[in-house]
């Protein structure tokens, strides 16, 4: 699905000469890669919303950081926006071009600078992918922590614009909690430095503030993280159950017993079903839903949180629990969880991944919600989500080629995501906003704290150049939005909620 970006609602774009950027371009940086040709720029055209699409007007690709600010101050003084893009693996829209725009695509920044083993740190380029850090890490018996389940191929400067987390950041946190300092590169080229190696830094923290940001303040081009020592062992659980809010009342008992396990992890039958198919891991597939609890630490009190962690989920109403006999079978536990996504890639023509948070005591009405919400739109919906902290990820199954589909896809997402504000969460974990879910913003913020969105935004930004459109909507959208929401008891029209 194509469309135009939307002037009426978040702002014009000036109309720029290509032919004369190209030129311009090519002059300052004769070295700088530059891709304009239709068909060189259609691999660019969407991340991994892969529903919406737009073909740049250009695509660039520096290999230096000096490339990177002599660009950044060419489209500062010259009004053309950029949208940075790292590994394209985002589900949210965020790395989505603009018809009249630049893409920075910083794929090129992908050398490992350093592992310091004794200060348990990596400085690393944007465009490394996360699994490569875990990898120069491994000789020294370190990793890095964040695991989304695109870990084999996204990059973490895409983390840190997304703030992504992954199945073991119950325990271990997510993006914001595993990095140190990162450099940007501001619209006007200005190089920064956020945060530092120290556990503080002087002034406002404005680490916190870039990490998720969805490139709307800067550019980054250099992150330092964090590395772990790799437990001395981590056993994996696996518990059935016939019924899924039993599931979901185990989560909560677990946690309440204090025991915060290295990843807490649902799937209904449907998921359970796909991935098994796909990865053959041992699922059980008359489950209603399953349960992967790991616990890691020293070898005597894993073994003890082990026989606690199944005792609660005996009492809870699991009707078959194992414990992963070996690492390797361990691994296939996590790889079909990890897979999940995928594998329902395969059951259908196309699915649409949602990402939103809820406080786990409400994990059981929101999963009848659910259930509601797709007997009710006539779509199947399969459940997988971090349920240790309540980050739930529905995939909504539906045939973009069938007349309607998209649009019920669209409008059951957007009330999933409600209903999950309703119960005092939010419309994301770790997915980010970017354009799919700029209308619930809507209903997650009012007016005053969107305004002060927009002056963060401003201070960085101040001619809005950087990903525009994206994550924070103008308040005349959210009246347009909130308007026809109130009004008519319905959502938008679809066509609108695409903009």
């Amino acid at each position: 699905m194509t469309y135009a970006y939307d002037e009426r609602l978040d702002g014009p774009l000036a109309d720029h000469d290509k032919a004369a950027i190209v030129r311009d371009l090519q002059a300052l940086l004769p070295d700088l890669q530059l891709l304009h040709a239709k068909e060189d720029l259609r691999p660019f055209e969407c991340d991994g919303l892969s529903a919406y699409r737009i073909t740049p007007m250009l695509v660039a690709l520096p290999g230096t950081i000096d490339e990177v600010q002599t660009l950044l101050k060419y489209a500062n003084a010259h009004g053309v926006p950029v949208v940075a893009r790292g590994a394209g693996t985002g589900l949210s829209g965020g790395a989505l071009p603009l018809e009249k725009g630049i893409l920075l695509v910083m794929s090129r920044f992908n050398r490992i600078l350093e592992v310091d083993a004794q200060a348990c740190i990596a400085r690393v380029q944007p465009g490394v992918r996360n699994l490569a850090i875990s990898q120069a890490a491994a000789p020294h018996g370190l990793y890095y922590a964040p695991d989304p389940s695109s870990q084999i191929a996204c990059s973490i400067g895409g983390n840190v614009a997304e703030n992504a987390g992954g199945v073991h950041c119950l325990k271990y946190g997510l993006t914001v909690h595993n990095i140190l300092r990162v450099e940007i590169v501001t619209i006007d080229g200005e190089r920064l430095t956020l945060g530092s190696e120290a556990l503080d830094a002087p002034g406002f923290d404005l680490l916190a503030l870039i990490t998720g940001s969805e490139g709307m303040l800067g550019v980054v081009v250099e992150v330092t993280v964090k590395l772990l020592t790799k437990p001395q062992s981590a056993k994996v659980l696996l518990a059935s159950f016939d019924d899924i809010e039993k599931a979901g009342d185990a989560v909560a008992q677990i946690i309440a017993a204090g025991v915060i396990p290295g990843g807490l992890e649902m799937m209904d039958n449907l998921a359970i079903r796909a991935a098994e198919d796909f990865i053959h891991a041992g699922y059980p597939v008359d489950a209603e839903a399953l349960l992967l609890c790991e616990v890691d630490g020293a070898e005597s009190d894993v073994a003890e949180d082990c026989a606690r962690v199944e005792a609660l989920l005996r009492t809870a109403g699991a009707t078959e629990i194992r414990l992963a006999a070996n690492e390797a079978e361990r691994q296939r536990f996590w790889a079909g969880r990890k897979n999940a996504f995928p594998a329902v890639g395969r059951i259908s023509p196309d699915y649409y991944c949602m990402d939103g948070t809820i406080p786990r005591r409400e994990l059981s009405r929101v999963l009848r919600g659910i259930a509601d919400l797709s007997a009710q739109y006539g779509l199947r919906v399969a459940n997988v989500f971090h349920a240790g902290d309540g980050n739930m990820h529905p995939l909504i199954l539906f045939d973009a080629n069938a007349p309607g589909e998209m649009d019920r896809a669209e409008a059951i997402g957007a009330r999933i995501l409600e209903l999950c504000v309703e119960v005092g969460g939010s419309i994301t974990g770790e997915h980010g906003v970017g354009r799919e879910k700029i209308n619930q913003m809507c209903a997650q913020f009012n007016s005053d704290e969107l305004t002060f969105f927009h002056a963060v935004k401003a201070a960085f930004d101040p001619s809005g150049l950087l990903n525009p459109g994206k994550n924070v909507p103008t308040l005349h959208r959210c009246a347009e939005f909130g308007t026809m929401h109130v009004h008519h008891g319905a959502l938008p029209h679809p066509e609108l909620e695409r903009f």
